[in-house]
């Protein structure tokens, strides 16, 4: 598969690269734009001010660009927290989309999404500060009705950014299962294309 993974609002860390290693070890081609043009962070107090300063038009349209030249071949968008929210919005918009990996993070919707079948998966702690139940469920229930095919995975006790071993928010226990599952997804994926 031919994956899209975008950055949290902790810029393009090793954690990333390590994340989309990962990935290619497993057979799928990856991307991974940097959003914030090499500004990297430890706090996500400056990241979310770094977000803001961009601003949101400004990170979508630098991740359309950066997906743009592949899209043609129907990518799988992934992402991180703030980079989630990123896929989503892509995802959702672009018609060849193959599927959608949702680590630590979701979007709003627009009221007129709507997709065919996408395949979405979704990894967040639970419970989650910047994902919480009613957040979530309300959010399932609107992929859903614009077509998406959702699965959700909650790891109890983990932290936000669970995944990023450079993060007190790590959590290997959860990281490891997160990954199996994912990889499971996309080589389902890969297997209906």
């Amino acid at each position: 598969m031919d994956i899209m993974l975008f950055h949290s609002v902790y810029g393009l860390r090793p954690a990333v690269e390590a994340a989309a290693d990962r990935l290619r070890e497993a057979g799928h081609r990856v991307w991974t734009p940097d959003l914030f043009d090499g500004w990297t962070t430890d706090s996500v107090e400056e990241g979310m001010a770094k977000r803001d300063e961009i601003g949101k038009d400004e990170l979508l349209k630098r991740a359309i660009l950066a997906a743009a030249p592949y899209s043609e071949r129907g990518l799988v968008y992934a992402g991180l927290s703030l980079g989630a929210s990123v896929a989503q919005t892509l995802a959702l918009g672009d018609e060849k989309a193959r599927g959608l990996l949702l680590l630590h993070g979701t979007s709003d919707l627009a009221p007129n999404a709507s997709v065919d079948e996408l395949p979405v998966q979704l990894h967040v702690a639970e419970p989650d500060p910047f994902e919480t139940d009613d957040w979530l469920s309300a959010w399932y229930l609107q992929m859903g009705r614009a077509g998406a095919d959702v699965e959700v995975h909650r790891y109890r006790g983990a932290g936000h950014l669970y995944t990023d071993p450079e993060l007190p928010d790590w959590d290997a226990e959860a990281a490891e299962r997160t990954w199996a599952v994912a990889l499971a997804f996309l080589e389902e994926l890969a297997d209906a294309a």
